[in-house]
């Protein structure tokens, strides 16, 4: 063991210095000394002994904790979901209306752009006039407009160059 002693207002001799001022003198009484003892204490043999109940405790403490933290991020990414879906289906809502609204646009220029008595003003205007009859031939009104039809004229004969 070793002792030792360590006064205060006292100070190592290599710290000393010349004072600049002089100080007033102290008096005679520096103070209660501070003992101290040290001793070295040696824990190498000591062994930490596992409790199994209180290691039970902890695996269920972290088990629960565990599940917890589970059910919270579930929870969470189940909110963020629903409000990103909501902003999905508020974006495809006004994307349909605008969609809407053009297509009755076009509905009523494809309407406008159809009109007899507008197409026949222009043609007239262009200096065409109406054809005589037997120059023209109305298609059957029973096919199809999809599939194709097979140009004829009547009266007319297409004869083969090649023999």
């Amino acid at each position: 063991m070793a002792a030792g002693v360590i006064y205060p207002t006292f100070a190592p001799s290599g710290e000393w210095q010349e004072p600049a001022q002089e100080q007033p003198p102290r008096g005679m009484f520096l103070g209660t000394p501070e003992i101290y003892f040290s001793k070295r204490i040696d824990n190498s043999r000591v062994v930490m002994i596992t409790d199994p109940k209180r290691r039970r405790e902890m695996i269920t403490f972290g088990i629960s904790l565990a599940v917890l933290f589970l059910i919270v991020m579930v929870y969470l990414w189940q909110h963020f979901s629903a409000i990103e879906y909501g902003y999905k289906i508020e974006q495809l809502k006004s994307q349909s209306d605008t969609i809407a609204e053009s297509n009755r646009t076009l509905s009523l220029e494809e309407e406008s752009l159809r009109d007899t008595s507008r197409i026949d003003r222009l043609a007239r205007q262009m200096g065409m006039q109406r054809p005589d009859e037997g120059q023209w031939e109305p298609m059957d009104p029973g096919s199809d407009a999809s599939t194709p039809v097979m140009a004829k004229a009547g009266n007319i004969m297409v004869v083969s160059a090649v023999q």
